[in-house]
């Protein structure tokens, strides 16, 4: 990754407070016009769009691009985007994202994209302990920009697309390229940039794991444990065909029907279409729609058996006392060292990094960095005292009293 600053808009890193529209690439001549254009850029800004909020099978609608000069919207529904692959993967061009690693996730889901060279303004601002890390929050503190809080959960897969809708897109990644040459000189003045660059590095690494649906998901309903046995099973039986019918109509399970409204349905066990209308959250449109299957659903359950309480475990299974002892200690050290810098504890170290080190208890900066959860600098920065710490838990017992 390259560590050089590179002026992109002037002294004062300002781009125009309105930009003209971006062009829209819809098709393969448009695309080919943006990869050659961005093919000598030593940065873009970056940020995708999906549907996830009203489909079930969501995936990627939009990819918004900026280069120092212009900004383009993609449209993957009409136009293959995997002629991108190449300028993603190369490291010669810096990929400027804002919260990263959900666009990159979704990117690697649907095409399979590999990354080099990224810069995460979302990553930077909480480095740097900015007060607010939203990218609405920034662009109205750094650029005087507000944006439409209305389209914020906008239908992205709905075609045609509007001018509103391709403005608000466009304003995603218009300031990115100026947010982070500033982000850039406040890293390197308050010596955060190492850190920065190590944390980017780790991005190209997520990878989109598959979530197959968990049928005993309808225990974690809030609500759910409180039932009767009867209840649970209804519930049970309404849960799986509320997935059925979200995958069948290609919508989100609470696009079909919300957890509240399952859980009461549990709860009331509605024998018949006029004491169906009577549960609290079955509105007209959901007994139009579903009210006949619902009836027949909550008839199967209050057949079926009760169902059993799954058995959970996390695969490694639960730390010993020592390592859950070591892991409170760290924990501790660690909220109080992100009070000191003025960042939320995670930006530290995640709970996940601080239990993988307290069930491995290294002894060495060799077997600390062994454990892959810390680079360099982090080392750096915080491995003797972290080996301190697990030094000192070596003579105290679970409690933290000296043994």
């Amino acid at each position: 990754m390259s560590t050089t600053s590179q002026p992109l808009f002037g002294e004062a890193s300002q781009r125009p407070a309105n930009p003209p529209p971006p062009t829209l690439v819809d098709s393969r001549p448009k695309l080919a016009a943006l990869i050659e254009a961005a093919q000598d850029a030593p940065m873009i800004g970056v940020d995708t769009e999906s549907n996830s909020l009203f489909a079930y099978f969501h995936q990627v609608c939009l990819v918004q691009i900026s280069l120092p000069n212009h900004d383009y919207v993609i449209d993957p529904l009409a136009v293959d985007i995997t002629p991108l692959s190449d300028l993603f993967a190369s490291p010669a061009c810096q990929k400027i994202f804002h919260a990263a690693e959900n666009d990159i996730l979704g990117l690697k889901r649907d095409y399979s994209f590999h990354f080099a060279n990224i810069f995460d303004t979302m990553l930077a601002a909480r480095i740097l302990g900015w007060s607010q890390a939203g990218l609405a929050a920034i662009l109205a503190d750094k650029f005087g920009v507000q944006l439409n809080k209305s389209l914020q959960r906008a239908d992205w897969g709905r075609r045609p697309l509007d001018q509103a809708l391709l403005a608000y897109a466009q304003l995603d990644t218009h300031y990115l390229l100026a947010l982070r040459s500033q982000q850039e000189a406040e890293l390197r003045a308050r010596g955060r940039w190492d850190e920065a660059l190590e944390g980017f590095a780790r991005l190209p690494q997520v990878e989109w794991v598959d979530k197959p649906f968990d049928a005993d998901g309808f225990w974690n309903l809030p609500g759910a444990r409180d039932l009767s046995p009867s209840g649970l099973a209804v519930l049970q039986q309404l849960f799986l065909w509320r997935e059925q019918q979200a995958r069948k109509e290609n919508r989100p399970p609470f696009k079909i029907i919300d957890q509240r409204t399952l859980v009461e349905l549990g709860r009331q066990q509605p024998a018949d279409l006029a004491a169906l209308h009577s549960v609290s959250g079955m509105t007209a449109g959901l007994m139009k729609r579903y009210g006949g299957s619902i009836v027949q659903v909550v008839r199967r359950g209050r057949q079926a058996p009760p169902p059993t309480p799954p058995k959970r475990g996390n695969g490694n299974g639960r730390p010993d006392p020592k390592a859950l002892d070591r892991y409170e200690t760290l924990r501790a050290w660690r909220t109080e060292r992100a009070r000191q810098r003025g960042v939320d504890p995670d930006v530290v170290l995640t709970n996940d990094q601080l239990m993988i080190i307290a069930r491995q208890a290294p002894a060495s900066l060799n077997d600390l960095a062994a454990t892959g959860v810390m680079g360099a600098w982090k080392l750096q920065e915080y491995g003797d005292t972290i080996l301190r710490l697990l030094r000192d838990g070596q003579t105290s017992g679970p409690t933290g009293k000296r043994a």
